[in-house]
């Protein structure tokens, strides 16, 4: 292994600090601190400030019109999509829990967003996804069961216009993803999505370190 020199002793030995301190980057206002207070109370994890703030800069630079979001939560990461989103731009967010989404209703009021800037479908990904339009998105998040990323990859590439976005949230999975050790089916599916992705001819990947890891693709036009 090559001697590192110093400014590499010093970027390495800090950089967990500067990874939380970027993560940590962007402040939050009252309708992003209630949001993330349902989600704490209801046990459900929910996408970092640093993580919020990206994509919040992905809608924003695509110039999103219409964004689908596979798992609302309790609308954390919709608010920041919102945001970045054109002012006439839908968010269509679907999630298994209806009691969900109803906090999600509350916390895009509380954000100031108009009632008809959200379409709400409960139910699963996968049964709704297809109902949705062939290349009618700028951008899909997705943020659902892990066992099945590959299967919304699938669908994001139907439902994605040339140049969109498809971005998948919790891609370290705690550590595990990188973890030499025997990890359960959802790790390795992680693995193999991430290998797709990487190896796609019709996607141009990134992988960024905010939150439990961000994997980023546009496709290709």
């Amino acid at each position: 292994m090559r001697q590192l020199r110093g400014q590499e002793r010093v970027i390495t030995a800090n950089r967990q600090t500067s990874w939380a301190f970027a993560d940590a980057f962007v402040a939050e206002d009252d309708a992003l601190r209630w949001a993330r207070d349902r989600a704490r109370d209801a046990g459900l994890p929910s996408v970092s400030p640093g993580t919020g703030a990206a994509l919040r800069l992905l809608a924003a630079t695509a110039d999103a019109k219409a964004v689908a979001e596979i798992g609302t939560g309790t609308g954390v990461s919709g608010i920041y999509l919102l945001e970045g989103m054109r002012p006439d731009g839908v968010l269509t967010t679907v999630d298994l829990e209806p009691e969900r989404q109803q906090f999600a209703k509350q916390a895009f009021r509380a954000a100031g967003f108009a009632g008809n800037r959200a379409r709400f479908i409960p139910g699963r990904a996968l049964d709704v996804l297809p109902r949705l339009a062939d290349g009618g998105y700028d951008l899909v998040f997705c943020d659902g069961d892990r066992l099945e990323c590959l299967d919304y990859l699938a669908e994001s590439l139907r439902l994605l216009r040339p140049g969109g976005l498809v971005c998948f949230e919790g891609v370290f999975a705690d550590g595990r993803t990188v973890d030499s050790a025997a990890q359960p089916a959802e790790v390795l599916r992680v693995r193999e999505l991430l290998r797709t992705v990487r190896e796609s001819q019709e996607l141009l990947p990134t992988l960024l370190p905010v939150g439990d890891g961000l994997l980023c693709a546009v496709r290709r036009g």
